[in-house]
């Protein structure tokens, strides 16, 4: 058996330790754009210098030995052909496979902004060379724009703040990590970065780059006609998933990436997919998990993504650890919520209906987190608890059986 996986990254890596989660022997071939094996959730600590290259790594250093992979580095795949089993290279080479994961990821996106695609010195955030070129521009830019606020905006001003430049932030929604956090969470990073001498801009865009005469950013005028002064621009502002190569292939997409069901198959016998190229749920551990499914039922399991939170973010900017599950306000008013706040700034949120838990926030004291994963993973109906929610430990819903094993019964009222 020969299996071909496209992607490098968390998706791609974790599909192989999958396959040989239950075939040991067969033949597996790694194709990626990438030289390296990096996370990319850390690239920022790349550009400060507390991590070099191979400190990026998040494999074993014999991992390729280890479950015999062939890995065909530094090569773009351009085109499948799944009526043929084969995938074409940038080099005009095929690979023939009898399964195939597709890992391809994605990519910056770049918005339609008058001169946005036109300027230089405007750059995305997405991949070991961005990082690269960002890194050398920075040396010499005065005033650099970072556009967007999300995880990836917030990662990439924190490794532009060792460097002392004039930095700013611009963010359509009225808040920092708006898919995160709610206003009071996201308030806790606002106010750090203000103390770091971050500007920051909320509800506005960039409606325009001015360039000067040798089509250099120099400015960005906002949709409320604010003018920034700016030489280098970073976008972070979304991504779109690498799905290009498939035109023609038959696999099936949408506006968003490619369709898998909860076991990452596609619609394509053999083609399985995971992670950032699905264009849904865009974070690491969902990533590793799709990953590790798809690659163990190519093999031959039989496993679903099915126990673990479409929506996960564990974050810690500026010594403030954050921890964010869900949805982050009340959907409508039919749901209810908790809010337990310390004059340390410790705070906790939990968004619930018919006693069952859809969304939490834990800032600075995540003591609770491991709990909280315990209820929302098994579907824990809180009502039944008889005491608050914040107080509730392991000893409410888990219980020792006859051989002192420590049981969940779902039927049991707790």
């Amino acid at each position: 058996m020969r299996y071909v996986v496209i992607g490098s990254s968390a998706a791609g890596i974790n599909g192989i330790r999958g396959i040989r989660s239950e075939d040991k022997e067969g033949e597996i071939i790694l194709i990626s754009k990438d030289e390296a094996v990096y996370s990319r959730c850390i690239l920022h600590h790349y550009m400060e210098g507390i991590r070099d290259l191979k400190r990026l790594s998040f494999i074993e250093k014999d991992f390729f030995e280890k479950h015999k992979v062939q890995w065909v580095s530094g090569k773009a795949v351009t085109g499948l052909n799944s009526d043929k089993r084969e995938v074409a290279l940038e080099d005009g080479s095929l690979i023939a496979y009898d399964k195939l994961l597709i890992a391809s990821g994605s990519h910056s996106f770049l918005p339609p902004v008058l001169n946005l695609r036109e300027a230089d010195g405007v750059f995305g955030f997405r991949n070991l060379e961005d990082i690269e070129q960002i890194m050398v521009r920075a040396k010499t830019a005065g005033s650099i724009v970072v556009m967007g606020a999300g995880l990836v905006g917030i990662d990439c001003i924190s490794g532009l703040l060792p460097l002392k430049k004039n930095l700013s932030l611009v963010e359509m929604q009225d808040h920092m990590l708006a898919i995160q956090l709610d206003k009071k969470a996201a308030s806790a990073y606002e106010q750090a970065f203000l103390e770091k001498g971050v500007r920051q801009y909320f509800a506005v865009g960039i409606n325009e780059v001015v360039m000067d005469e040798n089509n250099h950013v120099r400015k960005v005028i906002l949709t409320n006609g604010e003018v920034l002064p700016c030489d280098m621009l970073v976008v972070t502002a979304g991504i779109r998933a690498n799905i290009g190569f498939l035109s023609g292939s038959g696999v099936e997409t949408d506006q968003r990436g490619l369709l898998i069901d909860e076991t990452g198959k596609t619609n394509i016998e053999g083609v399985y997919g995971a992670g950032d190229v699905t264009g849904r749920n865009p974070i690491w551990p969902v990533a590793v998990k799709e990953g590790l499914i798809a690659g163990c039922n190519m093999a031959g399991g039989n496993k679903c993504m099915t126990d673990f939170f479409a929506s996960k973010s564990t974050m810690n900017f500026l010594g403030i650890p954050t921890l964010s599950l869900g949805v982050n306000t009340r959907p409508d008013e039919t749901y209810q919520e908790i809010i337990q706040e310390t004059d340390g700034g410790d705070y906790k949120k939990i968004i619930f209906k018919d006693g069952r838990i859809y969304g939490a926030i834990l800032q600075k004291d995540l003591a609770y987190a491991g709990v909280l994963t315990q209820i929302i993973r098994r579907n824990i109906d809180v009502s039944k608890v008889k005491k608050p929610v914040f107080k509730i430990d392991y000893s409410d819903f888990f219980h020792l059986n006859n051989n002192f094993e420590f049981m969940y019964d779902e039927q049991e009222k707790v």
